[in-house]
């Protein structure tokens, strides 16, 4: 029964998907995922790769890769960037790969504040797989046939758009996006299944804690995420001391809550690690194991440092 049983009516409801977009738990590990305006905010090129395998007890439920590199680009007083995204669902019965082009703009408000707005322009390609399901069991024994002519491998491509803009001053920050604005049909049976803005709304602060020479901080961060019908609310707290950080958040969807969610991340010369973990509180938490995520962020200098130090200003931000 582990193997990979849909009712035809889940197969149809893959067909005719409103789903969700995948989600990282360790959002601003996944920044230009998270809103295009963070482009270039890192100064010099950075290359950030996102693994997540949410539900592990639920025989591969949902595996997430992301990996994305940008950097500030004096030439354009701003960021430039690409983020490739794939979500293999049901082990490989839904994938989803998405390529995006990013670039955002740096406007200097005054000597405090910082405004980016940021847009991107994707691909996607959208696949389902129906060979090795399972529709039903007879006596037993797995029916592997279910008399329908939607075809063994179905696939949609469509161009995607979106936008955001970020503020920062020295300790504050906060942005918003709009994912999917013209909302793009996503049919696999070239019906009409329009894919739903997603609008996205984070606020943080930084401040220092203790001794100067502890180099410690406390960052509380909150982002709310809507599309469609659904909603997400992540309401924690960074704490970094050194090279070390510490994460807690808990993430409902008002309906019920969702997860707790843990992180610990180590910062060691251009390089960043994280990994987290979702404490499932709803009432999947019996069989589906939460779920494992990990980032690895690489962070290089700036290739013109005089030119860039000029009119490039950073957001002081979590990693994680």
């Amino acid at each position: 029964m582990k193997r990979y049983i849909l009712t035809l009516a889940g197969i149809l409801g893959l067909m005719q998907s409103y789903a969700q977009d995948l989600h990282f738990s360790q959002f601003y590990a996944a920044p230009l995922y998270l809103n295009p305006a963070f482009a270039g905010t890192a100064g010099g090129p950075r290359f950030i790769l996102n693994y997540r395998n949410q539900w592990p007890g639920i025989n591969n439920a949902f595996k997430n890769l992301a990996f994305s590199y940008d950097q500030y680009v004096p030439a354009v007083n701003g960021g430039l960037g690409l983020v490739v995204t794939n979500d293999n669902q049901a082990g490989g019965v839904f994938k989803s790969t998405r390529v995006a082009g990013v670039y955002s703009y740096q406007l200097k408000v005054n000597n405090k504040l910082t405004i980016k707005p940021g847009i991107y322009t994707a691909y996607s390609n959208n696949a389902v797989n129906t060979n090795g399901l399972v529709y039903r069991y007879i006596n037993g024994v797995p029916d592997l046939t279910s008399g329908e002519t939607f075809g063994s491998n179905l696939s949609t491509s469509f161009v995607d758009f979106g936008a955001g803009a970020l503020f920062f001053t020295e300790k504050m920050y906060g942005g918003f996006a709009v994912d999917h604005l013209t909302e793009p049909n996503q049919s696999l049976t070239g019906g009409n299944s329009p894919l739903p803005r997603k609008y996205t709304a984070h606020l943080g602060a930084f401040i220092p804690v203790g001794k100067k020479q502890y180099n410690a901080s406390i960052s509380p961060n909150i982002l709310f995420q809507q599309q469609s019908s659904w909603s997400q609310l992540n309401v924690g707290m960074y704490y970094n001391r050194g090279p070390v950080v510490l994460g807690g958040w808990y993430r409902t969807s008002f309906v019920n809550g969702d997860a707790f969610i843990g992180l610990v991340g180590i910062k060691y010369d251009i390089y960043k690690f994280g990994y987290s973990y979702d404490i499932v509180t709803s009432e999947l938490r019996a069989s589906a194991s939460g779920a494992h995520e990990i980032s690895l962020s690489i962070e290089l200098p700036p290739p013109n440092k005089r030119g860039h130090a000029r009119s490039y200003k950073r957001v002081n931000c979590p990693s994680f």
